[in-house]
């Protein structure tokens, strides 16, 4: 039976139901880390079952924000699991014109240059291989639901990491789009990193939510609204969730081995 654990924020807070289809019941329970404790919405059916993990979680009344979150407990939760595939959904802004806010593209790599260092290995030098960081049969799958769904062709995306909790300026903008990014995010590159190192296969899911920083087409000066981010990245979780029971029913005809 095949297991996906997803790592999700903005927008998702609806994801468990519309996964679980009103059918299983959906369990809530807490994972303990080293880096503080998880809650993990557990959703159990006959095709599979899916672990999803709120990454701005807080024992506060708030949300964690971006540059916060200990993103080791999250993926250290995530690997609890022992699932078959970790699914990060991550809301970006576009800088590519050919991505509009409301679409869902498919990370193809990841720009990050944050100085600071993600690693589960801090008394041993652990070099993990960050070649091919996505797992492209898992991409197939995910490419047929959503081309079906948005009726254009799914973006594959080069995501650059940016630490927040700001927007970035234009000029920030302009200089990752010289550096071939196509979006940008918050919390894609330390969830890959981690990821590349406990070994289990990874895509990212990224939701166009906003237009970056002077790239609107229609006014370049427009200001990026947190609560516009919020309402594009929910009106298409719906669509996040067709991803995910694709890949329930996809993954049984994948090879499940280790990789590489």
């Amino acid at each position: 039976m095949p297991r996906i654990a997803v790592l999700c924020g903005t927008g998702m807070s609806d994801l468990a139901g519309l996964i679980s289809q009103g059918k299983p019941k959906i369990e809530d329970v807490t994972i303990e880390t080293n880096w503080g404790n998880v809650p993990m919405l557990v959703s159990k059916s006959s095709d599979g079952e899916v672990f999803i993990i709120d990454r701005h979680h807080s024992e506060e009344n708030g949300r964690t924000p971006p540059h916060q979150i200990d993103h080791r407990a999250n993926v250290h939760a995530a690997s609890s699991a022992n699932p078959d595939l970790i699914v990060s959904i991550n809301s970006v802004g576009s800088i590519n014109q050919n991505f509009p806010p409301g679409l869902i593209g498919l990370g193809r790599d990841v720009i990050d240059l944050a100085i600071r260092p993600w690693t589960f290995f801090n008394n041993d030098a652990i070099h993990s291989d960050r070649t091919t960081i996505f797992w492209k049969e898992a991409q197939d799958c995910c490419d047929k639901v959503l081309s079906s769904i948005q009726g254009v062709p799914t973006s594959k995306l080069i995501v650059a990491q940016c630490i927040g909790p700001q927007f970035e300026t234009p000029s920030e903008i302009d200089a990752l789009e010289k550096l071939g990014a196509d979006v940008v995010g918050m919390t894609l590159g330390p969830e890959s990193r981690l990821v590349s190192e406990t070994g289990f296969r990874h895509i990212s899911l990224c939701c166009s939510s906003n237009w970056a920083s002077g790239r609107d087409p229609v006014d370049p000066e427009a200001l990026v609204s947190h609560s516009d981010v919020e309402s594009y990245a929910s009106s298409i979780s719906k669509n996040i969730a067709a991803c995910i029971i694709s890949l329930l029913s996809c993954l049984p005809s994948l090879d499940l081995g280790p990789e590489g």
